[in-house]
Order: C-alpha cells, then sequence, then structure tokens
C-alpha cells in the first residue's frame, strides 16, 4: 500500500471515530459514514480528545486532524476508499446490508477489514459476492490506545491479503496477531471474558468487593501483564529451568485451582450485584473522569515501556 491512503471508516461510535484519529494521525484521508445524526460532532470531538495522547507518544507522523470528511451513505465515504475499517454494529443483518451497498463501488484492490468482535469471518463472507478481499481486522479498544488488532482470513481471501492487512496495521503502530481458526470473541476477549468470569465468582461467593478484585487485577498481575504473556510470565517464575520446572512445581496446584473456579451466569441478581460493586468502586467518579483517567495511565503505561524498550540491547 502506499505511505498516503484513502481510508473509509463505516460505523463511528467509540471505536470507529477512535480508529479516524488513528489512521489521521498516519497522514491517511479519511471518510467516515454513521447514520447517527452527531456524527461530526462526536468524531471531531474524539480526534481533539485523542491528538494530544498520539502526539505524546510519538503516534502522529504527518498526520493532519482536519483530513476527515463525512458522508451520507456507506457507499459515498466507500468509494475511492484503499482501506475499509468495517465498524458496523455487531448484527450480522446490519453488516450484510452495509457490505451489499458498498460492494458496487468498491475500488479495484480495495481491502475491507471488519472491527467484529464475535461474528465469524466465514458468516460475514456469505454477504459477498466475492470476498476475497474481506477479513477480520479486530481492535481492542480504544483502538488510539489499544495496540492489538486480531487479523482473520480463510481460503476464501485472497493469497497476500492478510500479509497487506497486517502490515497496514504496523504501519499506523498496532500490533497484530494471526487467528488460524474461528471461535467466538476471537483471542483477546476470550481471555478477558475468563478473568472477568472468575471476577465475578470470587464476588457472588464473598470472597472479595469489586473493588478489591479490580485492585487484585491492575495492582499485581496488569503490570506484568503489560510487559508480557502469561506464558513467558509463569515460565520465568520457574527460576532458570523455565517452564519445565514451573509444571514441576506448580502444576498440581493449578490443577487444584482450575477444579475450583467459579461458572457464574449473568442473572439478573448477578448483574445486579457487579453493578451496585462498581457504582461503589467509583467513589462518585463520572464515566468522563474515569475514561480521561485510564487513557492518561495507559500513556503512561506505554510511554515507560518504550522508553525502556528503546534503551534493550538489539
Amino acid at each position: 500500500m502506499s505511505t498516503s491512503l484513502n481510508i473509509a471508516v463505516l460505523g463511528a461510535g467509540v471505536v470507529g471515530a477512535s480508529w479516524t484519529a488513528v489512521f489521521l494521525a498516519n497522514g491517511h484521508r479519511v471518510a467516515v459514514h454513521d447514520p447517527a445524526a452527531d456524527t461530526r460532532s462526536r468524531v471531531q470531538a474524539q480526534i481533539t480528545s485523542a491528538w494530544p495522547i498520539l502526539r505524546d507518544l510519538d503516534l502522529i507522523h504527518g498526520g493532519d486532524p482536519e483530513a476527515v470528511t463525512f458522508h451520507d451513505t456507506a457507499a459515498g465515504a466507500a468509494a475511492g476508499a484503499d482501506f475499509i475499517q468495517e465498524n458496523i454494529p455487531e448484527r450480522l443483518d446490519l453488516k450484510h446490508a452495509v457490505y451489499a451497498g458498498i460492494e458496487p463501488v468498491l475500488k479495484p484492490g480495495a481491502i475491507i477489514a471488519s472491527s467484529t468482535s464475535g461474528i465469524t469471518l466465514t458468516a460475514l463472507q456469505t454477504g459477498w459476492r466475492d470476498p476475497s478481499r474481506l477479513v477480520i481486522g479486530h481492535p481492542f479498544n480504544p483502538p488510539h490506545l489499544i495496540p492489538l488488532v486480531e487479523v482473520m482470513g480463510n481460503d476464501r481471501t485472497a493469497p497476500g491479503i492478510v500479509e497487506s492487512v497486517e502490515a497496514f496495521y504496523a504501519s499506523v503502530g498496532k500490533v497484530t496477531i494471526r487467528l488460524r481458526r474461528e471461535v467466538p470473541g476471537h483471542v483477546a476477549n476470550r481471555l478477558q471474558a475468563a478473568v472477568f468470569r472468575e471476577a465475578i465468582h470470587l464476588v457472588k461467593s464473598g470472597v472479595a468487593s469489586v473493588e478489591d478484585v479490580d485492585k487484585a487485577v491492575h495492582a499485581s498481575l496488569g503490570l506484568r501483564w503489560a510487559a508480557m504473556g502469561p506464558t513467558m510470565l509463569l515460565s520465568l517464575a520457574g527460576g532458570p529451568g523455565g517452564l519445565p520446572a514451573f509444571f514441576d512445581h506448580l502444576a498440581p496446584s493449578f490443577e487444584t485451582w482450575w477444579a475450583d473456579l467459579g461458572a457464574p451466569h449473568l442473572d439478573a441478581d448477578t448483574m445486579q450485584t457487579m453493578i451496585e460493586g462498581q457504582e461503589q468502586a467509583k467513589h462518585g467518579a463520572s464515566h468522563a473522569e474515569l475514561a480521561a483517567r485510564r487513557d492518561r495511565e495507559v500513556a503512561a503505561v506505554r510511554r515507560a515501556l518504550a522508553e525502556v524498550r528503546r534503551a534493550e540491547p538489539g
């Protein structure tokens, strides 16, 4: 792909607006479509909010926050686009309707990536006459702060498309992983769901409050996970003997803990318990205040890690 691209963002909610800021920061031109009446004001507010953070993280590369246009139809935004990031709500009928509207106007060679967090690529492909240039490109929210994108193609995807998408995302500062088979929720959301399931169980079974369970993550596991993934960290926990030593010493304990993990259901009572606990944990802070704190602190972690990694040999 060329240095400066025409990019379409279809669906400009939280994810789509954040993607818009990412693409603009990297010198691309962005055409946005979302049927909501306040799309322009919301997207421009997100760009304004994200720009200082992107600058602070050295993630602005020739970008122009004004290089964005707004379109009344998905086809109007997609016409002439080199790359299309689709962020339509998680309803297959809505996605298929958008695909049907844009496929006739697509530029030859255009690539389409869906931000879907749960719908399979196979299901998405049924909405196309030619799905060979459609992939999953699922970010973690918010995309302007969190680098991960999960990418997937399959046997109906044209050769080289997945590699091109991975290269494009890398060029805008993203870290990609490749999904090798379809599974509900992909990878990162399944890991999040596993932790959240046990968090709910610990609260419901009276082990700890919602606030303290959250503290247990951000004040211990979260700090380590920001540096490395769970398998590498447990290998280090095994000392010089690595993962074999870890398994030798702690495999029986893990088996015991796994056998005791909870399997809660999101029934009305469980959801209310978590909602009430979370409201208490806010200590009166508003949604906007908490979101701003999240953004500041995630940005600070990224800055610190980038500085450490720049200083590492090799």
